[in-house]
């Protein structure tokens, strides 16, 4: 057992005899009473916690005499990211919240190796102090969030009351609400069917960490629905826009489903490594496009919601990027 522990810390215990029979969250909640119970359970559902060096155990899970309970956490970053001058492309904006036309580079929060630069850093810029935030802190709310090198629509709060409507909204992932997220994905290869729902159990990858992976058990349900729009080429030349709909919004959820399905997205070198050489396939011009595209064909394209305060229902759109503008007319050319 740490003494003492802090973030960022690797944290091990070992379960006494009086112990056993403890749910792995309230274990190491009275283990580490610096982490709430809840904080433990997130950490618990991102994989972060091993029993006895297996991850993507479950917050219920009963702990044994003389297991090894080990995990640990990120970071801390700063609780008040200075504002920075970065350009937005806004799409709406109102005293509630703000909605924009995120691009490929820009991470949603200060985090270990990107501790400035961010679309926070941004939006406390922009907003000034008409951003009465979240907490009592002047923040923005981050209710939901896009990969660094994905792009498209998101939503941030500017008020508590923001942030609690749209969390609530996202959390209930459009089941008995508008809520609509819609995302366009370039594909190696032609899913068959051609529409589809990918329902699995998501964590961290037990051999990186890096990665997300569909698991056996453990982690969290993940349900994703595609449809092919249109695709070019055959056989193992082809390529596919995939328009996806989120049920649920886990880490990577479209990246890791699609490349479950045998489909990884054109660009994708974390879920898509074994199918780098499929750029060759390619004629030069769409290689081309590819090569210098360097990151996932993914774009947030839809994002609807019913506004937080307002009660209206929104919704909104986002072109494709130029660079994935570019991709697309060349496989369109011919692959």
């Amino acid at each position: 057992m740490t003494s003492g522990p802090v973030e960022n810390d690797e944290h091990v215990a070992t379960v006494s005899e009086g112990e056993a029979g403890t749910r792995l969250d309230a274990f190491l909640a009275a283990r580490f009473p610096v982490f709430s119970r809840n904080r433990i359970k997130d950490l618990i559902l991102e994989g972060a916690v091993s029993v006895n060096g297996t991850p993507n155990v479950t917050p219920k899970y009963r702990v044994k005499p003389a297991e090894s309970i080990a995990f640990a956490t990120p970071e801390p970053v700063d609780a008040d990211p200075e504002g920075q001058d970065i350009p937005l492309d806004i799409l709406f904006e109102d005293e509630y919240l703000i909605v924009l036309n995120k691009p490929a580079g820009l991470v949603a929060h200060p985090a270990p190796g990107n501790e400035d630069g961010t679309l926070v850093n941004a939006l406390i810029h922009h907003c000034g102090d008409s951003l009465r935030g979240i907490g009592g802190v002047k923040r923005p709310g981050i209710v939901h969030r896009l990969d660094k090198d994905t792009t498209g629509v998101m939503v941030a709060a500017k008020t508590e009351a923001a942030h609690n409507g749209l969390a609530a909204q996202f959390a209930d992932h459009g089941r008995t609400g508008p809520l609509e997220r819609e995302y366009t994905a370039l594909v190696w290869g032609v899913p068959n069917p051609l529409k589809g729902v990918v329902d699995t159990r998501l964590g961290r990858d037990p051999s990186n960490r890096l990665k997300q992976a569909v698991l056996k058990s453990g982690g969290r349900q993940a349900i994703t629905h595609y449809r092919v729009v249109r695709h070019w080429g055959a056989d193992s030349a082809a390529v596919a826009e995939v328009a996806c709909t989120l049920e649920t919004g886990r880490t990577h959820q479209i990246r890791v489903h699609m490349a479950h399905l045998g489909h990884p997205l054109l660009g994708d070198a974390l879920y898509g490594a074994g199918f780098a050489t499929k750029i060759n396939t390619l004629l030069p011009a769409a290689q081309a496009a590819l090569r210098a595209l360097s990151r996932q064909a993914l774009h947030a394209a839809v994002l609807g919601f019913e506004h937080p305060v307002t009660g209206e229902v929104l919704r909104f759109e986002a072109p494709l990027p130029d660079d994935l503008t570019l991709l697309r007319q060349k496989l369109e050319a011919g692959v």
